[in-house]
């Protein structure tokens, strides 16, 4: 009889249905039961050795919240015998009209164990874990209704002690990828590791989750350049390792982020779940989206009511050859343009989820787009050769290195917060850079939007700051770094951004949440960290609460 091995994790909701994902031991038919009668079931299919099932609920009431439990092959196994665990609860999107609050909480870059190797011991406590926990303590206590996960869910190339000795156990450390994750098996043991978290499981059970890939979900700087992927693919282990993650993601991520009727036309998801083993069909689909950044759209777009997300691939969408190089492939790009100007009148906000920040520090910003001039050539081949010396070495490789990509994004979040019918706030949202804050852009009288336009920034869950970041990115948002980014960009031959921006908060280290609640046409932001109490509690304070609009 199959038991329930990851899961169960809310991931879509609506006004009347949700999808509840599940990985079992065994083949089997997974069911959700909800306390009013609403529920679902579906078959587990098979990948790789592994079963999995998601399981469409339906006939929720708009606006409630409903406790449910799951069945494999109509045993409970879900919540735990004995009372380890509360049910879990699905709280749907109010219905059109209503105006009961959005809450939208995000961040990135969760070790769920620190690495054998690193900063572990100077870890503070889990944003997520210290979430859940206080959300179990008090029921009643203010809890997203959606949680944006915005990158480096997995670690695929920093492994704790227990995986490197699980690891080893199967293969020789001393040949590559070394104590990296090879293979997709070994995939399904970061995720095993970050899911069974007792915490992290409760809170995936009850609050909904769209997640995005960024590179540690696959390795670090994944698609860096073209030179840096000619350099992965002259390796034995690296087409493996990238079919694997995006085959790990497809199955335990990318799904989830679909809505029902997604699900139901997506051919891939069809013939998986309906053959006896769909290894071959999805290492397939991955071979051709590792080939090809636009085969597969792995952005995608949830509405909340008036407010919309758009969430952006950043990784696997980019075009490589220097002198074509684009954060996002043609396909990616016009999708996002569409989402992003479709309705106007239609959204009190605009959403844009991007694990890279858009908005870095200017002294960040000019040395990555110096970089980008060197490597393109502008001051000649010695100078480009030491610029891709640079770009992999310092990390040099946000929106920032892709200035055309740059100021399409600058143009079109000038787009789409201009005119009457406006949206009251465009927010990118993004994390990576291991520290939170806010910036604000700084328009020309003739571009300035109608909208409140911020970029919003949080990292990490948990992970470690090291010193050289925290004093790299005070000193880009300083005096003399924006002067060191003016000279860069001279001898680069850089034109100057159409726009300028201010940090208006931060910067904020440490373990950290941000969460926006959005209410009609106004928005709210808090930032809340993590620290321990003299009991040694992990509590979470607010660090950060201030409107982003009038009331």
């Amino acid at each position: 009889m199959a038991g329930l091995r990851l899961g169960p994790l809310l991931r879509y909701t609506d006004e009347h249905s949700a999808t509840v994902w599940v990985e079992t031991d065994g083949p089997c038919e997974a069911e959700v039961r909800c306390a009013d009668g609403a529920g679902g079931s579906a078959r587990s299919w098979l990948i790789a050795g592994h079963h999995y099932a998601l399981v469409t609920v339906t006939g929720l009431s708009p606006g409630s919240s409903t406790p449910y439990r799951v069945l494999l092959d109509g045993r409970e196994v879900w919540p735990p015998p004995g009372g380890a665990a509360p049910p879990g609860v699905i709280r749907t999107l109010p219905a059109p009209g209503d105006d009961t609050p959005v809450r939208v909480s995000f961040g990135s870059c969760r070790w769920s164990a620190p690495p054998a190797a690193g900063a572990g011991s100077r870890l503070g406590p889990d944003a997520l874990d210290t979430l859940s926990s206080r959300m179990a303590a008090d029921p009643g206590t203010e809890r997203p209704d959606v949680l944006l996960l915005l990158g480096d869910q997995v670690y695929a190339d920093e492994t704790s002690a227990a995986t490197r000795r699980w690891l080893a156990a199967r293969r020789d450390l001393g040949e590559p990828p070394g104590d990296q994750v090879a293979d997709y098996e070994e995939y399904t043991r970061l995720y095993d590791e970050s899911w069974s978290d007792p915490e992290l499981r409760q809170l995936l059970a009850t609050v909904p989750s769209c997640m995005i890939f960024d590179d540690h979900d696959v390795i670090d700087d994944w698609n860096t350049s073209a030179a840096w992927l000619a350099e992965m693919e002259a390796t034995g282990w690296w087409r493996e390792r990238l079919l694997s993650g995006l085959m790990s993601y497809w199955v335990y991520q990318h799904l989830g982020n679909l809505s029902p009727a997604e699900l139901a036309a997506d051919p891939l998801f069809t013939a998986v779940a309906g053959a006896d083993d769909g290894t071959a069909l999805l290492r397939e689909f991955a071979a051709a989206a590792a080939d090809d950044p636009d085969h597969t759209r792995w952005s995608y777009r949830r509405d909340f009511g008036r407010t919309r997300l758009l969430m952006v691939d950043t990784r696997a969408a980019r075009v490589l050859p220097e002198r074509q190089r684009a954060m996002l492939g043609k396909g990616t790009a016009d999708w996002l343009r569409e989402q992003a100007l479709d309705d106007p009148g239609g959204r009190d906000h605009l959403l844009i989820g991007t694990s890279l920040p858009w908005l870095l520090p200017p002294a960040v910003h000019a040395a990555e787009q110096w970089d980008a001039a060197l490597c393109a050539g502008e001051r000649g081949a010695r100078w480009s050769r030491l610029g891709e010396r640079l770009r992999q070495a310092a990390d040099l490789e946000h929106w920032a290195a892709f200035p055309e990509s740059f100021d399409a994004l600058t143009d079109l979040v000038a787009r789409a917060g201009g005119g009457p019918e406006a949206p009251a706030t465009v927010c990118v949202l993004s994390g990576d850079v291991h520290h939170a804050y806010v910036a604000e852009p700084r328009w020309t009288p003739a571009r300035q939007p109608t909208a409140g336009v911020f970029q919003l920034t949080c990292s990490p869950l948990h992970n470690s700051v090291p010193a050289s970041i925290k004093l790299g990115f005070r000193f880009g948002w300083s005096g003399p770094g924006r002067l060191l980014g003016r000279v860069l960009a001279r001898h680069g031959r850089v034109r100057r951004p159409a726009i300028g921006w201010d940090r208006t908060g931060g910067p904020w280290f440490g373990n950290q949440l941000m969460t926006l609640t959005l209410r009609g046409r106004t928005a709210r932001l808090k930032l809340y960290g993590t620290r321990r109490d003299a009991d040694g509690e992990a509590r979470l304070t607010t660090v950060l609460d201030r409107a982003l609009t009038r009331d």
